[in-house]
């Protein structure tokens, strides 16, 4: 099994390589550049098993570890809400000047609902800039490669990213949920 930086790099490689899938600036609610100016690579469920993305497949195992320590942390949540799934998750690169500037919340209308926990692993470290602010609890999450945060995807934990002075800064995110 790879260490947790050899992961970050190669989901890394992952995204770069994968240059015809990206997309700049997308929400649920469509294109906004003026809130989210980034790139993402969007990556299906089903995809995570095909040829050529075992490194998916490896994050996801890794992932899973953390949510099952957040559900010891956490134990109501694992008795009331039962099997969550993963949905539709990202790989998200910004370059400086970049980020996701908007308080929001990762259930905030009708089409997310289903979301439960929002998940995120920060894959490189950053030294200027592009935190993560949750403006709820003013705390300031600075990237640091292999973190991963998991968190309630209700307006109680709001937050925004925060502009990347310089360099690059990679995530990748997603949600979990109830089942389909």
């Amino acid at each position: 099994m790879l260490d947790t930086h050899a992961v970050c790099d190669a989901l890394i490689n992952h995204f770069e390589s994968h240059s015809g899938k990206h997309r700049k600036g997308v929400t649920t609610a469509g294109k906004h550049l003026g809130d989210k100016r980034n790139t993402d690579l969007t990556v299906l469920p089903n995809e995570v098993g095909l040829q050529g993305n075992e490194i998916l497949k490896t994050y996801i195992d890794q992932l899973y570890e953390c949510y099952k320590d957040y559900l010891l942390q956490w134990p109501f949540l694992g008795q009331t809400v039962g099997n969550l799934e993963i949905g539709p998750f990202s790989l998200v690169r910004y370059h400086a000047g970049d980020h996701f500037q908007k308080i929001h919340t990762e259930r905030a209308d009708l089409s997310t609902l289903h979301r439960i926990l929002v998940w995120m692993t920060y894959l490189n470290d950053v030294e200027a800039g592009g935190s993560t602010y949750f403006s709820h609890y003013d705390i300031e999450v600075q990237p640091r490669q292999g973190l991963t945060l998991i968190w309630p995807a209700e307006w109680t934990h709001a937050h925004r990213g925060n502009i990347l002075g310089t360099g690059s800064k990679y995530i990748i995110t997603g949600w979990m949920h109830f089942p389909q």
